[in-house]
């Protein structure tokens, strides 16, 4: 598993930022498709934390099989793996209230990404 944390990184952070702004105004669950590693969160209501949108995240651990390097079942586990992807090494995040409370956008942006098919993440 990852045997370094990750970086704090500005220019991912400003990134992250000012995708969170384009997703201000529907609060659609769509990825930038930019250059970096990237896990998008979506909660209802206002107080949601970018903590809480990272242990949504983590909480897929349970549905990574390491060696079949599969999601179990169907279910979800990319974040998971994305956050653990042991060549990742800075991370940069954003959150804003979508427009008519409509609830929270949170994105994390990774670099470099991970989640390369038929790679595991360490």
């Amino acid at each position: 598993m990852r045997m370094r944390p990750l970086q704090w990184d500005y220019k991912l952070e400003n990134y992250a930022k000012w995708y969170a702004n384009q997703r201000r105004y529907d609060c659609a669950l769509q990825h930038s498709n930019g250059q970096y590693g990237e896990n998008i969160f979506w909660g209802s209501g206002k107080d949601w934390t970018p903590a809480q949108a990272v242990a949504a995240w983590l909480s897929e651990k349970s549905s990574y099989d390491y060696w079949s390097n599969s999601c179990l079942g169907g279910s979800e586990c990319g974040h998971y793996t994305q956050i653990i992807w042991s060549r990742t090494r800075r991370i940069g995040c954003a959150r804003v209230v979508c427009e008519d409370n409509q609830g929270v956008f949170i994105t994390c942006n990774y670099d470099p990404p991970g989640n390369f098919i038929g790679e595991r993440p360490y």
